[in-house]
């Protein structure tokens, strides 16, 4: 029994090992090449109202980078520094003091805590029949406010082309769903016409080059 049970056991032995080294590899796919963020090139402005006034201003993103696959854009994260927030209609120094130190406050953006806001794209989802100088995609991503993420997703354009990546395009934010309700009618009925609008436009353009 002995004699018989050996070698089979050997045979079977060789047998696995000739299919394993034999067996075809599987092809893993390359990742996309990071292009990084050009924070002195690429824009941030914002727009919010109430139901008397309004603001504009900027703010600048921090870094980030953008994933790249042949000529699109297919993924990337980037980062807002929130202490950079300016008023660009409020030109007495005092009055843009009071602002900014009211939006950075725990009534708006906490920024002592929460210093930068995030967004991670998801999927960059090109647009059937775009005109050539028109939104050419839909960016969905997770955008981080005040520690709180939610899943947003807006239009775009977006392209790469001689090394340089970039995306522009306008998104609408509800900021009560970063937990910002300071004014806000939704919550406070009877504010009336000191409400805040409960949403805010972000107008972005953010360039990034290759490596």
């Amino acid at each position: 029994m002995k004699k018989f049970l050996l070698p089979a056991l050997f045979a079977v032995a060789t047998i696995g090992a000739t299919s394993a080294a034999s067996a075809p590899k599987v092809a893993t796919a390359a990742p996309a090449p990071a292009y990084k963020l050009q924070p002195q090139l690429s824009t941030l402005g914002w727009e919010g109202k109430a139901v008397t006034h309004g603001h504009v201003g900027t703010m600048q993103f921090s870094d980030g980078d953008l994933l790249v696959k042949g000529n699109n854009i297919v993924g990337g994260t980037v980062t807002v520094n929130m202490k950079t927030m300016v008023a660009t209609d409020i030109k007495d120094a005092e009055s843009q003091g009071k602002f900014v130190g009211h939006m950075s406050s725990d009534d708006f953006f906490g920024v002592a805590t929460y210093p930068t806001s995030t967004f991670k794209i998801a999927s960059v989802t090109p647009i059937k029949g775009a005109a050539a100088n028109a939104d050419n995609v839909t960016i969905a991503g997770d955008l981080t406010i005040k520690g709180v993420t939610q899943r947003i997703s807006f239009p775009a354009k977006a392209g790469v082309k001689d090394g340089v990546a970039a995306a522009s395009g306008k998104v609408t934010i509800d900021r009560t769903k970063f937990g910002l309700k300071y004014g806000s009618k939704s919550f406070f009925e009877s504010i009336g016409d000191k409400a805040i609008y409960d949403t805010f436009d972000l107008t972005f353009n953010v360039i990034a080059k290759k490596a």
